[in-house]
């Protein structure tokens, strides 16, 4: 191994990416189990390396040398290996501080709450402080020596205005959910996620709703490993290679999701997207009878709109953690928010705004089979599809048109 980054999981980590953007040496991805990392580190079979959770403290006692930031923060996610000493850095400082600087939250004065209490969390802590946080307070699942518990968190501490997700909660393949949930903090102003896959977890999801500024770790992610190169080659890169790579990668992962009447070309465009841009494209409705073995018309007539909203919502779930795809979705898709909420992690999300007079009523379409019904599902889901959407495309003229406009608003 010569170059790499080793934890626990990494399966759907984004790293060897970011690192084949900056050059050429050979990147691996290397897991580890729980109890073999003394016998990697001992060995010091690699050139430099990157660690990440849950082994960025259990190196240390590895380390010949800890430079003075790391040290302070009880952290280290990059090793570089000279002549077979192992020298320790955090770079997870920078990345961090870049990404809060990039989202545009001021801590100055503030009070910040730190989900979790491993390696990442002492890094924010530094962070916090650094940034001019007033008070600053580590929050765990259980009881420890100057830590909260998420009890006391909401008895005593719900005038927090910034909070940092430093937990492997909300990451792809990990636990589902929140550690705790940002609506319950009314001064809230800014919050950010180490986890950057998927790209918004629910907690980064929840908190844009406060209405604070919020973003996932991707950034964080990138810039780090641009610093930890530097450190691995002893060089410098030019300035913007961060937001570069970044752009680049994150369009590179995110969905383009379709929404939009039935009958307003969603499937139409989606088709010419995927095949312009090389992505896959995937199908609600045909995934439900994949899945069924009926037509949504089908499922409906014979189960009821229920049953169909049901396997809809089931079927979202299913695909919204994919990366890089076309999704079209059903007329009504808009109507629950756990459907939005689960597009929204890692996709970009289109209106397709086609003038109602142009929706033209079909068979296959029991819920839009008159004019007069699709006058009523128009006027009941337009605003939804609006505050929805992240771009509205006028889709009046032709299916090439929209398709063109959508990727517009989409490619960096």
């Amino acid at each position: 191994m010569q170059y790499g980054c080793i934890g626990e999981h990494l399966t759907h980590s984004f790293s060897k990416i970011i690192h084949g953007e900056l050059t050429d040496y050979l990147y691996e991805l290397r897991e580890i189990p729980m109890g073999e990392l003394e016998e990697f580190m001992a060995a010091r079979d690699f050139k430099a390396i990157n660690v990440t959770m849950p082994y960025k403290q259990d190196v240390i006692p590895h380390l010949k040398e800890v430079e003075p930031m790391a040290a302070a923060i009880g952290a280290v996610n990059t090793i570089v290996n000279r002549g077979g000493d192992l020298y320790g850095y955090n770079t997870d400082f920078g990345g961090m501080a870049a990404l809060i600087a990039r989202t545009g939250i001021d801590m100055t004065g503030k009070k910040v709450l730190i989900l979790g209490t491993g390696g990442t969390s002492n890094t924010a802590m530094a962070v916090a402080k650094h940034l001019g946080a007033a008070q600053v307070y580590k929050v765990s699942r259980s009881a420890k020596t100057g830590v909260l518990t998420y009890d006391e968190v909401k008895a005593h501490h719900l005038d927090a205005q910034v909070l940092m997700n430093t937990t492997p909660r909300g990451m792809f393949a990990q636990e589902k959910g929140m550690s705790i949930d940002p609506a319950l903090f009314p001064q809230l102003e800014g919050a950010v996620d180490a986890v950057y896959n998927p790209l918004r977890t629910e907690f980064i999801l929840a908190a844009r709703k406060q209405g604070a500024r919020a973003a996932g770790g991707l950034y964080m992610l990138v810039c780090q490993a641009v610093l930890a190169s530097e450190i691995f080659l002893d060089t410098k890169y030019p300035e913007g290679t961060a937001e570069r790579i970044y752009r680049k990668i994150k369009s590179g992962k995110e969905n383009i999701v379709l929404i939009g009447m039935p009958g307003s070309g969603k499937s139409t465009v989606g088709k010419l997207l995927s095949e312009k841009l090389g992505r896959p494209y995937l199908d609600v409705d045909t995934l439900i009878t994949e899945k069924t073995g009926k037509t949504p018309a089908e499922l409906i007539s014979a189960e009821g709109e229920q049953a169909f909203r049901n396997m809809e919502s089931e079927v979202i779930r299913s695909i919204a953690l994919e990366t890089g795809a076309v999704i079209a979705t059903g007329g009504g898709a808009v109507l629950r928010e756990e459907n939005c909420n689960a597009l929204r992690m890692n996709g970009k999300i289109f209106f397709l705004d086609r003038p109602v007079a142009q929706l033209l009523p079909t068979k296959d379409r029991p819920l839009s089979s008159t004019k007069e019904a699709i006058l009523q599902r128009y006027h009941e889901r337009y605003d939804r599809y609006v505050s929805t959407a992240d771009v509205v495309i006028d889709n009046a003229a032709s299916a090439e048109e929209a398709a063109q406009q959508v990727e517009r608003n989409f490619l960096p």
